[in-house]
């Protein structure tokens, strides 16, 4: 099991096929990190799909307001949260494999509860998304997320939660 050395800023994201043990990032994003730990601790992020899932790039989820399972996944992706939106918090942090970044429109500062893994090192994405924290235990079970923009049958964050509250 992987070490927490923060449970203040850790994520666990109970999937399907097992725990996701997120380490935050609140030095480079605490804007974002806050926001993430808001939403979890409400249990706005349980049971919210997986909505945009594409082979060799990443999982998208979070949309707390379309995104719940057995809701209009027409419109899956194109919500929020009743807060307002983040202030981009670009880093020199890179997008590699395993790091979590925020989803946001083409405004920069429209990120508020989405977010997408990266499924390989999308460096193309440097310094134009957040990116706010890693995963450090349970990749394998982020890389079994059914694919598909949105899947017929999405997957689902069952819960998420802070490792300090867990």
């Amino acid at each position: 099991m992987a070490e927490i050395k923060d449970p203040e800023n850790t994520v666990i994201i109970e999937l399907k096929d097992g725990p996701v043990t997120i380490e935050l990032l609140p030095d480079i994003a605490p804007g974002h990190c806050e926001r993430m730990k808001e939403l979890a601790r409400e249990g706005a992020y349980d049971g919210v799909v997986f909505h945009r899932v594409i082979d060799g790039f990443m999982a998208q989820t979070g949309d707390v307001e379309h995104g719940k399972e057995g809701g209009s996944m027409g419109r899956a992706g194109t919500g929020g949260s009743d807060k307002p939106n983040l202030k981009a918090e670009f880093s020199g942090i890179p997008h590699d494999r395993g790091t979590l970044g925020a989803a946001r429109s083409q405004n920069p500062d429209s990120a508020n509860s989405q977010f997408f893994i990266n499924f390989a090192d999308n460096h193309f994405l440097n310094r134009q998304y957040t990116v706010y924290g890693r995963v450090i235990e349970g990749m394998e079970h982020v890389d079994k997320i059914t694919r598909g923009e949105p899947p017929a049958n999405p997957d689902k964050m069952i819960s998420v939660k802070v490792a300090a509250d867990a």
